[in-house]
């Protein structure tokens, strides 16, 4: 027992020094990349259910559950004054770090390797997808943190089936219903953990009547928990909202596999950009290799494949994002093959050659994502949200600055081009607490000056932010003060800012 005790001390002792280099990968230049619309609108979330208690469940207005809002109004509370940017990334940021320790456990829990659990971490770490991710105030890299401790807790289950397992497992499987609908992929593919099941044990079908019974625990258990969220009114607008994205079964009856091919290449595409050539080949070597622990890495492959494959086939509206915790159990599998080749080759050369082509193109792609995240090379679907499109922020820093500068001398009235989204909430976030300062948002723009802009002009100094439209209305008496571009193509979207009436300041 006491050498057990200093083993696993050493093993924290470590875990603990890989988390502080994960945190000094994440936090460095946190807020570097401008805010993206799907963030202004979380942290708006965030503030006003931090503030007030009533609109704890506001996601749900929208059809998204809560979870990943309620962390961040919690971080919010702890971190209360800083940059609302900073707390709504910090919140991916916390989340990447439990996925780190989970893929430590499950690795070894599965594999009974050191090795394989330290280098899944470490993969993990410098790893271009959660690299972003991570660093991105968005629902995905809290989704893949319920997705590798419901597969761990759902292992141990299928390996020592105890009760209080099944409890642990229903509330797991309940925390990743609460953050996003993905999390119910998690309870469905259960059954797949019988692969590591013992059905060479005494008493096994026993054991297994006794597996059955403590998953259906589990699984009404988490539904219990789940239910919490009927409270709201706007319990409902979760289902429509997931059939924005995913085809309804009699949605896809009437046209069954017709988009399956193109979203599978699609996605086999960005997850090859994401995790990289290298480790991309890496994750599938042992697919073609007489290797041990072949259940185990079967059960790995399914937890990837099975979801992948529903996504692709079901999918109406597909981002990268969606296919991060399934790339999980490849960075497992990723690392179990490269300690199979390590052991393999056995001359320092070979091993130095092995290390740099699986591990240079992720430090690097890596290193670009977090110094300058505008030149990293992500998937151009996923560049064009937060790089060069219109849902991207350029230009949000740099009008805030402006209008708080300008309200120290009077009142003003700002209006944007849109209601909901990165405008005007991600003036909201910055500005709501200003007296001086009050924003208005208006879709869709109509052809003439709206009376309300009018009125507000002829009392106090007012201000229009133009994103989505390029072109600013014709008959608007306003003058441009500044524009920004939000990214390097030729056809890039720019955030314009007006002044109402003359103006004889421009931004700089």
């Amino acid at each position: 027992m006491r050498f057990l005790s200093k083993q696993w001390l050493w093993i924290v002792f470590g875990l603990g020094l890989l988390l502080i280099l994960y945190a000094v990968l994440r936090l460095t230049n946190l807020t570097g990349l401008p805010i993206f619309t799907d963030e202004a609108i979380y942290i708006r979330w965030s503030q006003i259910g931090y503030r007030d208690a009533a609109w704890r469940f506001i996601s749900l207005t929208d059809g998204k559950q809560p979870m990943f809002t309620w962390i961040m109004m919690g971080l919010f509370k702890l971190f209360e004054g800083a940059d609302p940017l900073f707390v709504g990334r910090l919140t991916s940021v916390v989340a990447g770090a439990g996925t780190l320790i989970g893929l430590w456990v499950l690795s070894y829990e599965l594999f009974r390797d050191k090795r394989i659990a330290w280098l899944s971490s470490f993969i993990y770490v410098v790893l271009p997808f959660s690299m972003w991710y991570d660093r991105m105030a968005l629902y995905d890299s809290l989704a893949a943190t319920f997705f590798v401790w419901g597969l761990y807790v759902g292992v141990l289950l299928a390996r020592y089936v105890r009760l209080d397992l099944a409890l642990i497992l229903a509330m797991v499987l309940s925390a990743g219903m609460l953050n996003k609908s993905s999390g119910f992929l998690t309870l469905y593919f259960i059954p797949v953990t019988l692969l590591v099941f013992d059905w060479q044990a005494k008493h096994w079908v026993k054991r297994l009547g006794r597996w059955i019974l403590f998953v259906l625990i589990a699984a009404v258990l988490s539904q219990l928990f789940y239910s919490v969220l009927r409270l709201s009114p706007f319990f409902h607008l979760i289902g429509q909202k997931d059939n924005v994205f995913v085809f309804t079964f009699s949605e896809w009856l009437s046209q069954p596999f017709r988009f399956f091919a193109g979203n599978l290449r699609g996605m086999f595409d960005w997850l090859r950009v994401y995790m990289t050539l290298p480790m991309f080949i890496l994750a599938f070597v042992p697919l073609f290799a007489r290797w041990p622990k072949f259940r185990e890495s079967l059960l790995l492959y399914f937890f990837w494949g099975l979801p992948f494959v529903a996504l692709a086939n079901f999918g109406k509206i597909l981002y990268p994002r969606y296919i991060l915790f399934m790339a999980m159990p490849l960075i497992i599998i990723a690392a179990h093959a490269f300690v199979r080749l390590w052991e393999r080759n056995h001359t320092l050369f070979r091993r130095l050659v092995l290390a740099g082509l699986v591990f240079i193109p992720s430090v690097y792609i890596s290193g670009v994502i977090m110094m300058n995240p505008k030149e990293a090379l992500i998937p151009l679907a996923d560049r064009g949200q937060f790089i060069d499109d219109w849902p991207a922020g350029g230009g949000v820093k740099e009008v805030v600055s402006y209008l708080n500068a300008a309200a120290k001398q009077q009142k003003i009235h700002v209006f944007t081009e849109g209601t909901f989204g990165l405008m005007p909430y991600a003036l909201e976030i910055y500005l709501i607490d200003n007296p001086d300062i009050k924003i208005t948002g208006i879709w869709p723009l109509p052809v003439a000056m709206p009376d309300q802009i009018v009125q507000s002009a002829s009392v106090s100094a007012t201000y229009f932010v133009l994103n989505e439209t390029q072109i600013a209305p014709e008959k608007w008496p306003i003058t441009l003060i500044g524009e920004y571009e939000k990214g390097k193509r030729a056809d890039r979207k720019k955030l314009r800012f007006f002044r109402v009436g003359q103006s004889s300041s421009t931004l700089p």
